[in-house]
């Protein structure tokens, strides 16, 4: 009996250990399972209606945003699968020393040990079902920031970093300001982190009734509290579209939008329609252009005029759309691009160069599409085209888009010969509309750092000092505790001069530059020298980053998974 009892036993064994490695096969098929399932629902994009244009929309808010979207390792596992995104690493393990869940980011075991930061969220105030919100900071929170604004304007960067080593080691504007200095180095991952710490910061402050996704909760960009936020935010956003996660990039682009949607002061506008299109979002790009035109005359904006008939030109290339509704899209595309191209001729020319196309005979030589319609418009509508050229190009160069394109071109110079008398009056609306940009365009082109933008920047924007924590505040602020005024740098300084500035504030590109005429050679090696030594700085500074945890009792005992 003890021996049948024994090989019965290790029958059960053998049972059991089969029976594991099953149960892994099946957790394996399960995520995989999971992930397609996530892609159906991607596709149908939830509840729909039809609508008279017969391309289908979304029935929910415009600007709804879904949590599972805000997670970009839900876009990467659609892509390359659970297994190469998650390695050995379990879906669902826990976080001991940062305990509390969070929406927009997933705190890492490596970050300090999060306390209490000062930092708070009130409900100010409830109008029409909109529910409008403010951060506010304690004393704490206040000593720490306006020792770091002083510190700031005394012209020593290294004096960041202990603010985060003693003092607060999730100070929002410190870390978004080593972030920008660990961007310019090219460490990606390291900025990333430091944003994500950030907006973990400011999301373990929010007000039980802030809702990420209802649309209906705003933030007042007047006031500095809130400005944190919105520019973790638009870096985070920038920083996921350059990961490759256009899908998570744009629902945190809607979530920005939806903060403020009036006045939109990061002017996300000029940006949702690219990451719709990267994002195949295609769908509400064109709801979007539908619901809102009306209102706010997205047609006006360049990228707008040129996006949506190319997202209603994608829509036509979908085959598993009905013969009625392909038809209705390239009809809309057709007539949108000939509207685009007759209201702004001077996209067509820096966007085939970009593309490295060379334009037919007919269309080079023709004055419409030449250089005068370039050197003709206005210097804020110059900012908008190069802003659009420059950050979509890739999109057109498909071939297919090409022929599109080349098609409407050609419908366009037919108008123009004929005189159409929509040619004229879009040359007169370019006339007396674009003749300076609003601040948050201004604020916008400084953010995304696209050279060709920022070289169109008036005087007005370039002989300031820009701030990369807080680049151009609003001139209607509302200040809720002193803060110490902002030295006046001479207005003579260069745009990059003043970028690096705002980095490293001791840094001086033409305090040592030779003023000789004689010497413009000179001039040359200091220019090599004064941005050497700049980023000499920046390395001694990051090296010496060191976050220093509070102590802490363990229980030595309580490793394991908690249940």
């Amino acid at each position: 009996q003890p021996a049948l009892s024994n090989k019965s036993r290790k029958k059960k064994k053998k049972r059991k250990t089969k029976k594991s490695a099953a149960e892994e096969t099946l957790e394996d098929n399960d995520l995989e399972n999971i992930d397609n399932l996530l892609e159906k629902i991607e596709d149908t994009n939830g509840l729909s209606q039809e609508t008279q244009s017969g391309i289908i929309a979304d029935s929910r808010p415009l600007l709804y945003v879904e949590h599972r979207n805000l997670n970009p390792e839900n876009e990467l596992k659609r892509y390359f699968g659970a297994r190469a995104v998650l390695g050995d690493q379990r879906p669902r393990q826990r976080q001991r020393q940062n305990v509390r869940g969070t929406w927009l980011t997933t705190p890492d075991n490596s970050w300090p040990r999060y306390t209490s930061t000062g930092i708070t969220m009130q409900l100010l105030e409830t109008r029409r079902g909109v529910q409008y919100f403010t951060f506010e900071h304690h004393r704490k929170y206040q000593q720490v920031q306006l020792l770091f604004l002083k510190n700031i304007e005394s012209m020593d960067p290294n004096s960041v970093v202990p603010l985060l080593q003693a003092l607060e080691p999730y100070h929002v504007d410190s870390l978004l300001l080593l972030s920008d200095a660990y961007r310019m180095q090219e460490d990606q991952e390291m900025a990333r982190e430091l944003v994500e710490q950030a907006l973990y910061s400011l999301e373990c402050s929010f007000h039980p009734l802030f809702s990420l996704t209802s649309g209906t909760c705003r933030l007042d960009y007047r006031r500095p509290e809130n400005r944190s936020f919105f520019l973790a935010l638009f870096k985070h956003m920038m920083l996921l579209e350059k990961r490759g996660c256009p899908r998570t990039a744009l629902e945190f682009c809607k979530l920005i939008l939806s903060l403020d949607p009036e006045n939109d002061p990061l002017c996300v506008l000029l940006l949702i329609d690219f990451l719709a299109l990267r994002a195949r979002e295609y769908t509400f790009l064109t709801r979007m252009f539908q619901e809102w035109e009306s209102h706010r005359n997205l047609s006006q904006l360049p990228n707008f005029a040129f996006s949506v008939p190319l997202a209603y030109f994608f829509l036509s290339q979908q085959e598993e759309r009905s013969e009625l509704e392909l038809s209705q899209a390239r009809e809309k595309a057709a007539q949108l691009i000939q509207l685009a191209l007759i209201m702004f001729p001077s996209v067509l020319m820096p966007l085939l160069d970009h593309c490295s196309v060379q334009p037919d005979a007919r269309v080079a030589s023709h004055s419409f599409f030449g250089l005068s319609a370039q050197i003709s418009q206005p210097p804020a509508l110059n900012q908008l085209t190069s802003l659009y050229v420059v950050r979509t190009h890739s999109l057109w160069k498909d071939p297919a888009v090409m022929a599109w394109l080349e098609t409407n071109v050609n419908e366009v110079l037919h108008m123009v010969d004929a005189q159409d008398p929509l040619v004229e009056d879009s040359e007169h609306k370019r006339k007396i509309r674009y003749q300076s940009a609003p601040r948050n365009i201004y604020r916008h082109i400084i953010l995304s750092e696209i050279k060709e933008a920022m070289a169109a920047l008036p005087p007005e924007v370039t002989s300031q000092p820009v701030m990369g924590f807080d680049p151009l505040p609003p001139l209607d602020s509302i200040i809720s505790y002193t803060r110490p005024e902002r030295t006046n740098h001479p207005s003579n300084e260069s745009t990059l001069s003043l970028f690096f500035r705002s980095l490293l504030p001791n840094f001086n590109l033409q305090g040592d530059m030779r003023h000789d005429g004689d010497e413009e050679a000179g001039a040359g090696h200091d220019l090599n020298q004064g941005v050497n030594s700049l980023m000499a700085a920046m390395r001694d500074m990051l090296a010496n980053i060191q976050f220093l945890e509070p102590p802490r009792d363990d229980n030595p005992e309580g490793d394991g998974e908690w249940d």
